[in-house]
């Protein structure tokens, strides 16, 4: 991992977009943040039963910021009400937590983040909520090994698009389709920062990889079409079928080796 300033790589790909290499004390900031989001994410989703409300579950993130000494990068962002985004079934993201209750055979996606002294982690669960169908079943099965392959691929000198490639396959492998609209993103400084990750194939390489390049990979994955609609609230997007869908995120830090996970607990 590369030591001294954060530098900035031009993409010549991507008409004057920027992805910074992080310093090694930069990425450290960053795996504390990293750490009280995947703490979030476990209490979060050990407490998504039936009869729970998302409200509820927005407590439970705010108790953890506020324990963790952290700052939520959700709430307030351009105006968002909440710590997290809770979205249930055919919601695919940005989901506003409130009076929902959630029920038995529910899924949920929870996606939440965190500021540790300016530096930024972002992920996302998709949960059962009690005994779910074989079917939602395979789609969150299916979405984490999306995440997962996407994220095999982060190694130094592939290009970033390679990530997508991946994703897609084996969402589309499984008869899912993978949302084109709601992307994974560079973080840092600033949790959404250029280059956007696409999770799908775009038709062009991106940028190559260099170690200290951080980003947050998050396929959306839908049962049915990757057709979405956004409610009336200008937040909660979901599936425009109405067909389930899931959503996995981690935050990534490319090395020398393989990719280091921030976001997860070992």
């Amino acid at each position: 991992m590369r030591v001294g300033r954060a530098t900035v790589m031009e993409l010549g790909t991507e008409r004057g977009r920027k992805v910074m290499i992080r310093r090694r004390e930069e990425i450290a900031k960053m795996r504390k943040a990293g750490l009280v989001v995947a703490e979030m994410l476990e209490r979060i989703c050990a407490k998504a039963k039936p009869g729970v409300t998302t409200a509820k579950l927005d407590r439970i993130a705010r108790d953890v910021i506020e324990q963790r000494g952290a700052v939520s990068n959700f709430l307030g962002y351009r105006g968002y009400p909440a710590v997290i985004c809770a979205s249930p079934n055919d919601v695919i993201v940005h989901g506003i937590p409130g009076r929902t209750m959630l029920e038995e055979g529910d899924i949920l996606s929870i996606d939440c983040g965190a500021i540790v002294e300016g530096y930024h982690g972002d992920a996302a669960r998709t949960v059962a909520v009690g005994s779910v169908s074989k079917d939602a079943q395979r789609l969150m099965d299916t979405t984490r090994q999306a995440l997962d392959a996407g994220i095999a691929r982060m190694l130094a000198g592939v290009n970033l698009y390679e990530v997508g490639r991946a994703v897609q396959k084996v969402a589309e492998k499984a008869g899912f389709s993978v949302v084109r609209e709601y992307v994974g993103h560079a973080i840092g400084t600033e949790m959404h920062e250029d280059p956007q990750v696409p999770n799908y194939w775009p038709g062009r390489p991106g940028p190559k990889l260099a170690p200290g390049m951080a980003f947050a990979i998050e396929p959306m994955v839908n049962a049915g079409g990757a057709e979405t609609e956004l409610l009336d609230d200008g937040w909660t997007v979901v599936t425009a079928d109405g067909s389930l869908s899931a959503h996995f995120e981690d935050t990534v830090v490319v090395t020398e080796g393989a990719p280091e996970i921030l976001t997860r607990v070992a």
